[in-house]
């Protein structure tokens, strides 16, 4: 977009979602200049989405919008930190240009409400291409307490929160591959479309887990990403995967119960939280977050590490099962 059309979506559409950000200068300025709170460091992360490959032509722009910052807040949440403000740069295609603009907008007004974040800037520009929507988001969590993927220790208890695979049901439902029962369409739609950033538990994963990362590419391949950061093997049981009744709907009608669990605990889009710590704090854990609201179940368990380069061996039935594939790969 060029001339004072850009200007003036900035001015009337994008600067309205910087205020309550005294550093972003109502978007008037070349960038932000933000500082954390007292005593703690920020955590900042960048997620890229394209239309056609991480979210269907023709979506909802507000939805779009979205699920690009909450894939942002998802990861802050892995971190331990609290989310506080988000930079998005995005490529508007030539075509249908003015309705994405409106929505994008309108749905990143809704997220700002709901987390607690503002606009600190970005960049806005055209092309004849797909649309893109590339998000940095800045969270705060006291100074040495972020928590990384590679804290995991031997001993430790492999967990996740709230259930897995909705997302790629709802993704295959949305292609035609699957025709979920009516019952089922709504939840499995929004699972993929509107995924719920484990925000709320930011503080307990900082007091808790030695480890962490969020389901983006898969749940084995992002239990894998820790064992390989932490270089220790994942035991991981797929027999103990949370699933929804949507899920176990779709389970109940595949041939092969081991390789559809595999297939589940691979698609990615879940957003939810998988976590490393002692056996002896996974009660406390679990009854904290239940508090809040969301659900925690144990998936196996850190064997051993150091010398090790990492690696996850995964068990159905109490027997060990090679994945054809672990989660979704940009290239």
């Amino acid at each position: 977009m060029s001339g004072s059309g850009e200007f003036d979506y900035i001015r009337t559409r994008l600067a309205p979602l910087s205020l309550g950000l005294p550093g972003a200068a109502a978007l008037t300025d070349d960038g932000a200049v933000l500082t954390p709170p007292e005593g703690c460091d920020w955590a900042v992360t960048a997620d890229t989405l394209i239309e056609g490959r991480h979210f269907p032509h023709n979506e909802d722009p507000a939805l779009a919008a979205r699920k690009a910052l909450r894939a942002n807040l998802s990861d802050l949440a892995a971190m331990g930190a609290d989310p506080h403000a988000y930079m998005a740069c995005v490529v508007w295609p030539d075509t249908g240009r003015e309705a994405r603009m409106s929505g994008f907008a309108d749905g990143l007004a809704l997220d700002q409400d709901i987390f607690g974040v503002h606009l600190a800037g970005g960049d806005t520009t055209s092309a004849p291409g797909p649309w893109m929507i590339s998000i940095t988001a800045f969270g705060s969590v006291p100074k040495g307490q972020a928590v990384r993927r590679s804290g995991a220790q031997p001993g430790d208890q492999l967990l996740v929160t709230g259930a897995i695979g909705d997302a790629g049901l709802g993704l295959k439902a949305r292609q035609g591959i699957y025709a979920p029962p009516k019952a089922d369409v709504e939840w499995l739609a929004q699972r993929f479309t509107l995924p719920e950033p484990r925000c709320a538990l930011s503080g307990l994963v900082r007091q808790y887990a030695h480890a962490a990362i969020d389901v983006s590419d898969g749940l084995l391949a992002d239990a894998r990403h820790i064992a390989e950061a932490s270089r220790c093997m994942l035991e991981l049981n797929l027999d103990a995967i949370p699933l929804s009744d949507p899920a176990r709907h779709w389970l109940t009608q595949q041939p092969d119960r081991s390789q559809a669990l595999l297939e589940l605990a691979s698609s990615g889009d879940d957003y939810e939280l998988v976590l490393t710590m002692s056996a002896d704090t996974v009660t406390d854990f679990i009854t904290a977050a239940s508090r809040l609201g969301v659900a925690v179940t144990r998936l196996g368990e850190v064997t051993f590490g150091g010398d090790s380069d990492g690696g996850l061996i995964v068990q159905v039935d109490g027997e060990p099962i090679t994945p054809s594939s672990f989660g979704f790969t940009h290239f």
